[in-house]
């Protein structure tokens, strides 16, 4: 039994991301072109993040509802720039248990619409206020080039819809739901997102602002990681979601929605993966640590699985998994657990039984630089302190890596040529739709996003050389 290795990521980056979703069983490809099978191991995963973000919603008040996967075509025609923004990528339904249907329904690409006509039945006054919902739930976007996690016509995501009575309120929310993506993103994923604004080109059909988390992959190309959107009035307006105040008057609603996809599991494969595989942070990861028995004779067998399971038994916060498997070497075991990205490897032989030591071996450190011996006493604690340890230095190295390839370049020509070495490019800027489309046409870039976290003071816009007042980050994005 061997696993064939993986294309270097320097080679081929596209069938390096390709081979290891499918070879360490995140998903496969489903029958129907452009959609996905989300394997149990995948799942994992995507549970692990559910359950990050479920708690730090909850925390913020924020409860759970499901809404209808099919939405009325006229819900869809209310807002006007929605629907524009949206139309090319629906999937429609015209005919229902063998019969034309009298209205078409849309398979839910995102869902403001619904839940806008929802809250307009719900909300009546300013008691109602603020109405906090979020549903996890499958969409479909019909688009045209798909990747696995990164860009499929169906996936999973968790979609937030909130209204408020004031537009401080909604803007409020809409920034404290962009600092919860920021926070689980660099401290659960290890992922160092830079959280900003988008520009009017880029941000979501129907909002009157956008925010976004923006991280850098191993090819240096960008990725929206999460959205948060304050929608204004918008949408109050097409689905009349009103309330009276304390006065008696009745008032649109200020509305947000935000979410986060199974995207974000390609940008954990694309910031951390290596060319032996997948690395997953510890505090996402399905398997922490897997324990490896090694033994000739059957006499040894006794002696080591006596000490695995003493061990595993110790680690009893910890997600565990022995791999007593008799059919194949250590070797293809280790080859087996670094393609899966499991953080941390415990190894148990006579030797160690006898020393009453454990081998670990880092998956955030290949080779003999990540390997160290320890003593099985006290093993609960010193795994759970290395678990930490691979967590933070895994930030570290992406962060530095991030880094690395953003400059500031002193004019366009610069620009240009940082772009098409795939660097990220972070310069003075005013705002300018035209000039971005330009830029977009020139060198495949787009603004990624204006970061909340700005330098004060003025610049030279890098494309107009007009006076500017704000910094941006322009990049090659997926």
């Amino acid at each position: 039994m061997n696993e064939k290795k993986l294309t270097p990521k320097s080679e081929n980056y596209s069938d390096w991301y390709n081979q290891l979703v499918q070879r360490a069983e995140l998903a496969d490809y489903a029958p129907v072109r452009g959609c996905m099978v989300v394997r149990p191991y995948g799942w994992a995963l995507w549970e692990n993040i559910q359950d990050e973000l479920d708690s730090r919603f909850k925390a913020t008040g924020h409860v759970n509802a499901a809404f209808p996967l099919f939405i009325p075509m006229s819900f869809l025609e209310k807002e006007k720039e929605h629907v524009e923004g949206f139309s090319p990528e629906l999937a429609v339904v015209t005919i229902g248990g063998g019969s034309e249907l009298e209205e078409p329904l849309i398979v839910r690409p995102t869902s403001e619409t619904i839940i806008g006509y929802m809250y307009s039945k719900w909300i009546q006054s300013y008691r109602d206020l603020p109405l906090l919902i979020n549903q996890w739930a499958n969409v479909v976007r019909w688009e045209m080039r798909t990747r696995l996690f990164l860009r499929t016509l169906e996936f999973y995501w968790q979609e937030g819809h909130t209204a408020h009575a004031t537009q401080e309120e909604a803007e409020e929310e809409t920034l404290r739901m962009l600092s919860i993506y920021t926070d689980f993103a660099r401290n659960e994923a290890a992922v160092p997102v830079i959280p900003g604004r988008k520009s009017e080109s880029e941000k979501f059909a129907g909002a009157v602002h956008s925010y976004t988390i923006e991280a850098m992959m191993g090819d240096k190309k960008a990725l929206q990681a999460g959205t948060s959107h304050n929608l204004g009035q918008n949408f109050a307006r097409a689905f009349d979601i009103d309330y009276l105040d304390e006065n008696n008057t009745l008032q649109h609603c200020w509305t947000t929605s935000w979410g986060l996809s199974t995207r974000f599991i390609g940008a954990i494969i694309m910031t951390h993966g290596d060319d032996q595989g997948l690395v997953l942070p510890p505090h996402l990861a399905p398997t922490q640590v897997v324990i490896v028995p090694i033994f000739r004779k059957d006499d040894e067998k006794d002696k080591v699985m006596a000490v695995v399971d003493r061990v595993k038994s110790e680690l009893n916060n910890i997600r565990v998994k022995v791999d007593d498997r008799t059919e194949v070497t250590p070797g293809f075991k280790f080859n087996h657990w670094e393609l899966r990205g499991v953080p941390l490897r415990l190894e148990i032989g006579p030797k160690d039984v006898a020393k009453n030591s454990v081998a670990l071996a880092r998956r955030d450190i290949p080779g003999r630089e990540g390997k160290s011996f320890v003593p099985q006493e006290g093993i609960a604690q010193t795994v759970a302190e290395m678990l930490e340890t691979i967590q933070a230095n895994m930030l570290t190295k992406a962060t530095q890596f991030r880094d690395k390839h953003i400059f500031e370049p002193k004019d366009y020509d610069e620009f240009k040529e940082i772009i098409n070495n795939d660097g990220w490019c972070y310069v003075w800027w005013k705002p300018s739709i035209e000039n971005e489309a330009k830029i977009k046409e020139e060198t495949k870039a787009t603004l990624r996003c204006i970061p909340l976290d700005q330098p004060g003071g003025k610049g030279k816009c890098i494309f107009s050389g007009e006076e500017a007042e704000q910094k941006v980050y322009f990049a090659k994005a997926y």
